[in-house]
Parts: C-alpha cells; sequence; structure tokens
C-alpha cells in the first residue's frame, strides 16, 4: 500500500475521516493510533463494562483489514461479534463510543441499524462464514467484485456450524471470501480439545510457510525455466510438508487458500498477506496469532476473567463488583457439594466454566468436568449419552446459547426420556448486552418440549432446594433458570416452596402471578398496596412448568388475576395459565404483563421498568386496575 507521509507523524483519531483517511496514513501513524484505540477501550470498558480482552487482541487486525478494505461496499463479518469495538471505533463512532452498551447507546454487537459498516448482527458463535459465504455469493450473482470477510476467533471454530460452512464455501468456489482467524488460543473459558492442539501445531510451521513465500517468489524471476520448476515443486509439496506438518491443513482439504500463521500485532505482516489474499478471487484462509487482552497486564494476565467484566478500576484491575455474590457462583457450589456424596454427577460447560460458577467442580471433581468448546448442540447430546449409561449430567449454560441446542433437546433427551439437568444462567432480562443475550426464550422453548419439568427458584436457598429436586426427585430432562447477578433481598427466606406457594393477604379478589426474581418486586408491590388499603395476593411459583393442574380451582376464586414475568409472552407461562383459565370458563379478569418482542440494551432495572415488572410499576398496574373498578 502507497502511504502518504504528508501528514504530521503524529495524528489523533479525532482528527480524522473514518475509516478512509486510514489509507492515507504511515504504519507509523497507524501504530500510534493503536495505542490511542487500547486506550479508549480501557477507559470506556472501565465505565461500562463490556469484553475488554479480546477487542485489546484484535486492534492492529481491525486496523489493518480496515486499510486494506473498502467497507461498507466490502462487508466485514464479525463473529460473536464482541471482538468488533475497534471495527465501532474505527467506523465513525468515536464520539459516542462512551454510550457503549448503555441505554440509547450503541451496542456492544455488530448491528445493521446502528451503522452501514456493520454488515451483519452478530451476538452468537461460530456463524460468520456462513453469513459471509452467502454475502459472497450474492455478490457474485449482482455482478459484485467486492469481498466478504469473516473475522472468527479460535474458540468459535469448536462449534459445528464453522465447519458445515467451510465444507460448503470452500469447494471448488470462485468467490472474493476470505476467512480471519483471530488465534489467540483463548475462548471464553481456555480453548480446549483437538481443534486447539491442531492450532498449536499450526503456529509452530511459520518457517515453512515463509520459506514457501520466498522460494515461490525466487522461482518466478527466473526465465524460461522458473514455471516448469515451480509446477515441478508444486507436485511434490504435500509429501515435503507431510514431513514438516505430519499432513495438509484441514482449511486446504476444504477447499481454502490456507496463508499464515502471521503475527497479528506487526501491521506490516497482516497488510502483506491480506493483499495476498485479495489476488486469489476464490476463497481464502488467513491464520493470524494474537495476543488476548493485548497491551493492559491484567488482561493479558487473566484473559478469561477480562473476557465480559464488570466495570472495573483501571490502575488495579479490580472489578467493581464480586462474581461471589451471584446465582451462578451458588448453583456451582452447590454442585461441588452434591457431587461430593454422588459419583454420577457430571458438570458440562460450553467454554464458559467461570461463567457459570463450574470452576469450582473443574478444582473438586476434574474426571467428571467436561467443557465441550463453544458447543451447546454437541454438550446436549453428550449429556444424553452420559445419561443413558445411568451418570447425571448437569449442563451449565446461559439462557441465550441454550436457543443453539433445540433439536437436541427434543431429539437426543425428550423423546428418550433420559435425566438431564440444565443449569440455565442468565434466565431474563440481562441488560446491556441487548437483544442477542437476553434469555427470554428458555420458557417458551422448554414448555414446548414433552417430558420437561422448569423450576424458577426466586433466592439462593430455594436455588438449592431445587437442584437437589431436579437432580434426585424428578425424572427426564429438568431445567433450572436463574437470573444474572445476585439475589436482591431475603424477605422471603420464610416463604419458600419447591412448587408454588400462596401469600395470602385475607379478603383480597385480586392476584397477583409471578416467580423467579419477580417475586421480590411482587412482595414490595404487595406491601406498598397495603399502606394504601389496597389488599392482593401473590401465588409464587417455584416449580412453573408444568402446572398443578389444582391451581385453576384456587386461581378462580379472584376477579382480578395480573401475571407478571419475566419472558417473552408467546409460549409463557402466564399463556399457559390463561389457557387453564380459560378452560374452566373463568369469568374475571386476566391480564399479563411480559416481554413482546426483542429487548435493546439497557441496564437490566431499565429493561425491567420498561416491560412493567418492576415493584413501581406493578404497584401502578395493580392501583389502576383497583381505582378503575373501586377498592379491593
Amino acid at each position: 500500500m502507497k502511504e502518504n507521509t504528508n501528514r504530521p507523524e503524529k495524528v489523533s483519531l479525532r482528527e480524522l475521516e473514518l475509516p478512509g483517511d486510514l489509507k492515507k496514513l504511515s504504519l507509523s501513524q497507524c501504530n500510534s493510533l493503536c495505542k490511542e484505540i487500547r486506550s479508549i477501550l480501557i477507559s470506556t470498558v472501565s465505565k461500562t463494562g463490556g469484553h475488554l480482552a479480546s477487542n485489546l487482541g484484535a486492534v492492529e487486525l481491525t486496523m489493518a483489514i480496515h486499510r486494506n478494505f473498502n467497507s461498507p461496499e466490502d462487508k466485514i463479518i464479525w463473529d460473536v461479534g464482541h471482538q468488533a469495538y475497534t471495527h465501532k471505533i474505527l467506523t465513525g463512532r468515536l464520539d459516542r463510543f462512551a454510550t457503549l452498551r448503555q441505554e440509547d447507546g450503541i451496542s456492544g454487537f455488530p448491528k445493521p441499524e446502528e451503522s452501514v459498516h456493520d454488515s451483519f448482527i452478530s451476538g452468537h458463535s461460530s456463524t460468520s462464514v456462513s453469513v459471509a459465504c452467502g454475502i459472497a455469493e450474492a455478490m457474485k450473482l449482482q455482478g459484485k467484485d467486492n469481498y466478504a470477510v469473516a473475522v472468527i476467533g479460535d474458540g468459535a471454530m469448536t462449534g459445528g456450524m464453522f465447519y458445515e460452512a467451510m465444507n460448503n464455501c470452500g469447494k471448488d468456489r470462485q468467490s472474493n471470501l476470505i476467512v480471519i482467524l483471530n488465534d489467540n488460543n483463548m475462548s471464553i473459558s481456555k480453548s480446549v480439545g483437538a481443534v486447539s492442539k491442531y492450532l498449536r501445531t499450526l503456529r509452530s510451521t511459520e518457517k515453512y510457510y515463509n520459506t514457501k513465500a520466498a522460494v515461490k517468489k525466487g522461482l518466478k524471476k527466473i526465465p524460461i525455466v522458473g514455471n516448469s520448476v515451480q509446477k515441478g515443486i508444486k507436485n511434490v509439496k504435500d509429501s515435503v510438508r507431510s514431513n514438516i506438518l505430519e499432513n495438509s491443513t484441514m482449511f486446504e482439504d476444504m477447499g481454502f487458500i490456507y496463508l499464515g500463521p502471521v503475527n497479528g500485532h506487526s501491521l506490516s505482516e497482516l497488510e502483506d498477506v491480506i493483499h495476498t489474499a485479495k489476488h486469489y478471487h476464490c476463497p481464502v484462509f488467513i491464520h493470524v496469532n494474537t495476543v488476548k487482552g493485548k497491551g493492559y497486564a491484567p488482561a493479558e494476565q487473566n484473559p478469561g476473567e477480562y473476557h465480559g467484566i464488570s466495570r472495573f478500576d483501571i490502575a488495579t484491575g479490580n472489578p467493581e463488583v464480586s462474581a461471589e455474590d451471584s446465582y451462578s457462583t451458588v448453583f456451582g457450589k452447590e454442585l461441588v457439594k452434591i457431587a461430593g456424596t454422588d459419583n454420577r454427577i457430571c458438570a458440562i460447560t460450553a467454554a464458559m466454566k467461570y461463567g457459570t460458577g463450574l470452576q469450582y467442580f473443574r478444582a473438586a471433581y476434574p474426571e467428571r468436568f467436561y467443557d465441550v468448546g463453544i458447543a451447546e448442540q454437541h454438550a446436549v447430546t453428550f449429556a444424553g449419552g452420559l445419561a443413558s449409561m445411568g451418570m447425571i449430567p448437569v449442563f451449565a449454560v446461559y439462557s441465550t446459547f441454550l436457543q443453539r441446542a433445540y433439536d437436541q433437546l427434543i431429539h437426543d433427551v425428550a423423546i428418550g426420556k433420559l435425566h438431564v439437568i440444565l443449569g440455565v444462567d442468565r434466565a431474563g432480562i440481562v441488560g446491556e448486552d441487548g437483544e442477542t443475550h437476553q434469555g427470554l426464550f428458555d420458557v417458551p422453548m422448554l414448555t414446548s418440549i414433552p417430558n420437561t419439568v422448569i423450576y424458577s427458584p426466586s433466592c439462593y436457598e430455594e436455588l438449592r432446594m431445587c437442584m437437589k429436586k431436579a437432580i434426585y426427585a424428578d425424572k427426564g430432562l429438568c431445567a433450572i433458570r436463574y437470573p444474572r447477578g445476585s439475589e436482591k433481598s431475603r424477605q422471603l427466606l420464610s416463604r419458600l416452596g419447591t412448587e408454588y406457594l400462596f401469600m395470602r393477604e385475607g379478603g383480597s379478589d385480586t392476584l397477583i402471578i409471578t416467580y423467579g426474581r419477580l417475586c421480590n418486586e411482587a412482595y414490595e408491590a404487595q406491601e406498598t398496596l397495603k399502606k394504601e388499603d389496597i389488599s392482593c395476593d401473590i401465588l409464587k411459583l417455584t416449580k412453573i412448568f408444568p402446572l398443578d393442574k389444582g391451581l385453576a380451582d384456587e386461581m378462580k376464586k379472584y376477579k382480578h388475576i395480573v401475571f407478571f414475568e419475566e419472558s417473552s409472552g408467546s409460549g409463557s407461562i402466564s399463556e399457559k395459565v390463561g389457557d387453564m383459565l380459560a378452560e374452566i370458563s373463568y369469568r374475571g379478569e386476566y391480564s399479563r404483563v411480559c416481554a413482546n418482542g426483542f429487548v435493546k440494551q439497557a441496564s437490566a432495572k431499565s429493561c425491567l421498568d420498561k416491560l412493567g415488572l418492576t415493584s413501581a410499576k406493578m404497584t401502578e398496574f395493580i392501583r389502576s386496575r383497583s381505582n378503575a373498578n373501586g377498592k379491593t
């Protein structure tokens, strides 16, 4: 690339028209900008929380991509999307970057409605190559000569969808598809399994690829015989390579040109390899080595902890909120206790042992702990295999990621009535990660599957009770869903129940039904209304599915029933309660307050408030009904 050195050596991001001006800068100027970007990333994420380590590792790579491609005409697809912060900075969102993950701010993931430079929404893993393949084919059909560039992490390569896409995209295709592997040897938890070992082997072969390129370049310069010699070498290169690599790269076997590995923190190396890739006009796979957390010592030393982090102190690296006080930690520690008396208990994670609290199980019982990588589908069927042999597998997974394994839950667990336990973490509203991560669809999904039991505890103690019930008292597929973060209060500890519990004021004709953490909100609303001489009872569900049919007879005694639910409304428990009431010809007023559609990023409190699911909004809802009908 021809560099314009007319600019002063020191430039600032705010002086530039981005991303276009990047092409006019020298490598030295760009390296200076990379330092500025890292400072912005650390400063911003320390205040907003977010995905820090992965973004620090991808700064030079993102810079090189935007210097060598023409976004938005060339389409850049970021796998998972949490490594796209630098991309946002370099595509006109620097002035708004301080609003990252905030309400009405910019998303923590690529979002086409936010910018023309965000080609495709991506909050889940292993999808980028499929998307890029589709885009590349569409551009070819439309007569466009632009590029589709998929940027994928090594952790995402453990997802089966990546291989499905590679197998389909590479063979005999002529398209401007470039896949860039950002290989930092880390997923959310440390990369595991055969793919990780394979990539480590490739990382040791840089000399082979450098020599290959140099020889090919030299032979082209030899007149007359150069091309013939080059063809002869090509015929024997597989056997030569087999002595060095043991076998050809799987990417080449899939029909891709393989380039790399290259240093992902060297702009000159990155630009050379991208320049080469663009000239093939067929599927190319570029292997880039990076350091996760690059440039911030605490993140480099503990990239797993800094993958997704709350606000933290920059000087010390200490997060503002301790993860010790969370449903995830309580779940993980309780599972260790149960497993101590039962060697059938196994724990499974999909690259999320820290996020789901299973690091404690791994430390205590490593032989019964399985990190399968970012492969939720495999995790569920693997659990089914364990269960078929009499083991009791517990798969802890975020609600939003469980969606990826719907077929396996039906086909490989529920039909065979296999006893598999799901710890559905981050159920309900999660807040700042937005639409792709809100846990609002696990209830509709799981209630559609026969032979399934679902619990939704309202506090830590109830969580422990539900775990024991699911593991030992129930059969088939059992899910225990719990929210992100800590329990709000301990006011309800004296009112525990593993199925359901009526909290009656006496003489009320209004009933609030809810479950999970909303029970605390409902309890606060009940107390507030009591001071206004408005009486209402609460039905606190703990076992939310299947529902006890006898509940209908109790519910029909009330003139007004309101179900507050932290779930998508279609297919929800509140919908099923409505069906129960219809079956008994209930003649009172039944209302449902729940989510409809996707919920954008904001704090969890703000999201819940907008949905009408905070104690204040519950109070307002009941009060309005009471005033409309006369005080109850």
